[in-house]
């Protein structure tokens, strides 16, 4: 059965299973309005058209009460509204209509015959009132049917009063009994009641201040005096002879206590608060302390300074007290002057001593605050100015400042800007809130908690449905939460969308277009070139509002220079983006997704570059000025790169494919040499995934060549040698004969990791054929590599030395140091091995080369340099130092996930072992390469670990027999004379 809440002490609302059923049409409203109002009972035809017509029904009434009754029901859970000759009238439970509730929680207070229960009753029956009953409803017949329920709201809050003041509380209710008399100006029982509490709480001047204005209003507004009961208690005051009054019988005013209730399930914090406490301790020697908390909407500001309050309150005896400065709600902040008022109010002066001009009231303020050791929260401050004349200036004061902007106006304060919670944190405020239910799914709690991104407001709000619906589970909140949490967040007239709205508001119109352009950005982080892109800016006006949604707290700056949106906030900012005409949108977005290809072309080797422009045809950026300021465009990209799939979905998702696949393939090289293996890949897919439908042959034979690369470098040679076939087949159909080149060069790649050595060969020099008959100016520096180490392997050392010195020369000419020291530790290798330089010489090299792969962020060049040095320090005897570098080695490309050197860097590693003595550990590691090479097929690694087996075993061993046969069959058949096979 659904569950269905009618609210009518405030505006209607209606929700069932706690979604909000929008009643928008006004007939239907005053319908519902007076159906809820006469609950229990049949409303009757007339009496609707009545409510809905006054006096002048039209003819056709009966029709029309049936239509919205109609559309009433299709909104409304069935049997709801039923029907009745008479009219008609609502199906009500005992708790889904709040005005019964409130009626029955009445019933209880006056009924209880402990004074402690009635208060409480009282209490719990007035927190269900938001407003005038019905208030937006107009219909005079609604409005005299709720103008009822209002007057037994007012009886009860001066019953309620009368127990309250009963039990001693008088101090406490000055603030909200003066509210009431402001709220209900001509009830002269609540006169009665703010007077007495003035008198109790010591203020006799104000208790009779306060006849005189009732006076006033009752002359001026019914031309009446006040009344018997309030004219004798005003004589009473006079005479010093109303009975419990502190002040007639000499009682001590006491301290002044007008702090708001904290919450009682405060939760975490604890960095915080210790390192508050210690300053305002350290500070509160030397005089006055200031602590500022700000933080973004919903951090918990206010919360945290009034626990530090309870905390504290205790060195500040004379006085706590609080104002709400407005700084961030529907209306104006306070002024200064005003919010003096208020502080010197609650220090019990009265109004007409408090001067009116502004200066005096600072200084009659100052006056009033030496000499006293006073606890104030300024909360809810717009800015330093607001505040400036309202900090105390004696020592032995502590002033507690909240606020979402940082005010750095302020000096000498103690300030702390608030996170949001840690996770453990969040979800135990969570469960302090819900209960067992939390504790029961852990899962889904935390997984409610990450939705809320640890937001404290969030947290309570998400906290606060599950309390009021004790028969969901949390995995209901959490599918509820969905894609969009923000619309669930929500408690009464609390949402969290409604804070951030607050904040947003506040914003200059500039700055409020570029928070809400934040929502259609595609990554995760922003610098200053991406909200100039994005909003089309000059980058020095781009920075300067960065630096005002910094201050308010709508961006975190986690490092200089790079900012994050909260994942609320950025839910927040794509919900206003959404308000945005569609061009704007892609406007934007195409500007970002321009800026971010350049950024990643100017992070490609120099180098790769011919490459890069022939696959993409190079566009002219859009912002030139953005990619000449680009600084450091490595650091940007290992910023960016978990968000580079985003970048591809957000160009797909506006109708920009080409983009797509020209940002995955712009990513490639720099990505691919750092080792990134999954990014290149996940990249790649998506890219594939966006075009492989679009009929552009050339992308296509793009994105498969560089998923080639990927499948190649973790040894699945399958599905590599298919994606290249695809990709040479298109090039082909499309005379792009560079390309053909690439694809033949790349394709010798894989038959050389599959021990395919005369393959190989073939594929290569038909590459290097295809750039000479086209008249290309230079080989392609991956071909020149893979020749380089297939004639080493194959023991021919002169082809191999004069492949390697090409590649030298190629990548000098263009100046790419990681591609340099990659052709410089190879030629280096095989000179060692020739004989031709000496293992010291050998070493210095192997130190230029290592400064240069480390400059340029190629890593897999590190690790091969890792092994090299193994290898010299093997050979000279130094075992236990070429085991650590063999370690090093092998660590390194197991991270890069390039399986073949990882098998063949372990096999090395083994024959040092095995060189050391150390029998048992070499067959071990040799076992694991072996399994390695055979689980990817590696032919010349499966060789290579099983002669090293051999090598193991006495060799007149049957099992060494078998593996050296093996082992040359292997070699024979990969065309291999020698079976000196370990790894340089």
């Amino acid at each position: 059965m659904s569950e269905r809440r009618f609210r009518i002490l405030g505006p209607l609302e209606v929700t069932v299973d706690g979604e909000p059923v929008a009643v928008t049409a006004g007939r239907d409203r005053v319908v519902l309005a007076a159906l809820l109002l006469n609950s229990g009972r049949i409303v009757g035809f007339g009496e609707l058209a009545r409510a809905v017509w006054d006096e002048e029904p039209p003819a056709t009434a009966r029709g029309q009460l049936q239509t919205c009754v109609s559309r009433l029901r299709r909104m409304l859970p069935d049997g709801a509204i039923r029907t009745d000759p008479a009219g008609y009238g609502l199906t009500l439970g005992p708790d889904e209509l709040d005005a019964n509730v409130f009626l029955r929680l009445l019933e209880a207070a006056r009924s209880a015959a402990d004074p402690g229960a009635a208060r409480a009753a009282y209490r719990e029956a007035l927190d269900l009132w938001r407003g005038p009953a019905c208030a937006e409803i107009d219909a005079p017949a609604v409005r005299q049917a709720a103008a009822m329920l209002d007057e037994r709201r007012a009886v009860a809050l001066e019953d309620a009063m009368d127990l309250e003041l009963e039990a001693g509380r008088a101090r406490e209710l000055l603030g909200e009994l003066a509210a009431l008399v402001d709220r209900f100006p001509l009830r002269e029982r609540l006169r009665g009641q703010l007077m007495l509490a003035l008198l109790r709480a010591g203020r006799q001047g104000d208790a009779l201040a306060e006849f005189r204005r009732a006076r006033d209003v009752l002359r001026g507004e019914l031309g009446i005096e006040p009344g018997h009961e309030l004219q004798q208690l005003h004589r009473d005051i006079l005479a010093g002879a109303v009975p419990g009054d502190v002040a007639a019988t000499g009682g001590p005013a006491g301290p002044i206590r007008c702090l708001p209730r904290t919450v009682r399930d405060f939760t975490g914090r604890q960095d915080q608060v210790d390192r508050l406490i210690a300053g305002i301790a350290e500070a509160g020697a030397a005089g006055p302390v200031v602590a500022v908390l700000d933080g973004m909407a919903g951090s918990g500001k206010t919360t945290l300074a009034l626990h530090l309050a309870g905390l504290l309150g205790d060195r500040y005896p004379d006085a706590h007290l609080f104002v709400d400065l407005q700084g961030h709600s529907e209306q104006d902040p306070v002024e200064p002057a005003a919010a003096l008022l208020i502080l010197l109010r609650q220090l019990g002066v009265t109004p007409e001593e408090i001067p009116a001009g502004s200066v005096e009231r600072v200084g009659f303020w100052r006056n009033q605050m030496a000499g006293r050791r006073s606890l104030i929260i300024l909360d809810n401050v717009a800015t330093s100015t607001q505040i400036a004349d309202l900090l105390p200036s004696t020592p032995g004061s502590l002033a507690l400042v909240t606020g979402r902007r940082r005010l750095a106006g302020l000096d000498g304060i103690q300030l702390e800007s608030l996170p949001v919670l840690a996770h453990d944190e969040a979800v135990t405020l969570l469960e302090r809130i819900v209960g067992e239910r939390v504790r029961a799914e852990p899962e889904a709690a935390a997984e409610v908690v990450r939705r809320c991104g640890g937001l404290p407001l969030a947290v309570r709000l998400a906290g606060a449905r599950l309390a009021h619906r004790p028969r969901w589970r949390v995995a209901d909140l959490l599918r509820r939460l969905g894609e969009s949490a923000l619309p669930e967040l929500a408690a009464e007239d609390r949402t969290l969308a409604g804070a951030l709205t607050l904040t947003y508001r506040q914003l200059p119109a500039p700055t409020q277009r570029v928070f809400r352009l934040l929502g259609v950005h595609p990554g995760t982080c922003v610098d200053d070139l991406a909200v100039a892109a994005l909003a089309g800016l000059p980058l020095d006006e781009a920075r300067d509002v960065l630096d005002e949604l910094v201050d308010v707290h709508l961006l975190e700056e986690p490092e200089p220079d790079v900012f994050r949106l909260h994942d609320l906030l950025r839910e927040y900012a794509r919900m206003l983006a959404a308000d945005l005409p569609a061009e704007e949108r892609r406007g934007a977005l195409e500007g970002v997704l321009d800026l971010q290809l350049h950024a990643l072309i100017a992070a490609t080797a120099p180098n790769h570059r011919p490459v890069l422009t022939r696959d993409i045809k190079w566009p002219q950026p859009e912002r030139p000025d953005l990619v000449v300021a680009l600084e450091d465009p490595h650091a940007r990209l290992e910023r960016e790169r978990p968000g580079l799939v985003m970048y591809v979905e957000a160009a797909a998702g506006v109708g920009r494919a080409d983009l797509s696949w020209k940002i995955a393939r712009a990513a490639w090289q720099p990505l691919y040499y750092q080792g990134y293996t999954d990014d290149v890949r996940d990249l790649n897919m998506r890219a594939m995934a966006k075009i492989k439908t679009s009929g552009d042959r050339s992308a296509i034979a793009t994105i498969a060549n560089y998923l080639a690369s990927v499948y190649c470098r973790t040894v699945e040679n399958r599905e590599a040698e298919q994606y290249l076939l695809l990709s040479i087949r298109l090039r082909e159909e499309l005379g792009e004969h560079g390309a053909v080149a690439t694809g033949y060069g790349n394709l010798g790649t894989i038959y050389y990791s599959e021990g395919r050595f005369a393959e190989c060969i073939e594929a290569l020099l038909t590459s290097r054929r295809i750039r000479t008959r086209n008249r290309y100016a230079n080989a392609s520096n991956s071909t020149l590599a893979t020749l380089t180490e297939v004639f080493n392997r194959l023991g021919r050392h002169d082809e191999a030395l004069y492949y390697a010195r090409l590649w030298l020369f190629s990548v000098i000419e263009h100046r790419a140091d990681g591609q340099i020291a990659g052709a410089l530790r190879k030629v280096q290798q095989l000179k060692y091995e020739k004989g031709v330089i000496g293992a010291a010489t050998a070493h210095r090299w192997l130190d230029v080369v290592n400064r240069l792969a480390s400059r340029s962020g190629y890593r897999s060049v590190q690790a091969e340099v890792h092994h090299d040095r193994a290898v010299l320090l093997r050979d000279a005897g130094r075992y236990a130092e070429a085991i650590a570098e063999h370690e090093q080695a092998v660590a390194l490309m197991a991270r890069l996930r390039d399986l073949q050197y990882e098998v063949e860097y372990r096999h090395s590693w083994a024959t040092t072992l095995r060189l050391s003595g150390d029998l048992a550990g070499a067959r071990a590691m040799y076992v694991r390469s072996l399994r390695m090479a055979r689980a990817t097929q590696l032919q010349y690694s499966i060789a290579c670990a099983g002669a090293g087996l051999a090598a193991c075993l006495d060799p007149g061993d049957p099992e060494a027999v078998r593996l050296r046969r093996q082992a040359r069959e292997l070699y024979h058949r990969m065309g291999i004379e020698s079976n000196d096979c370990d790894p340089r």
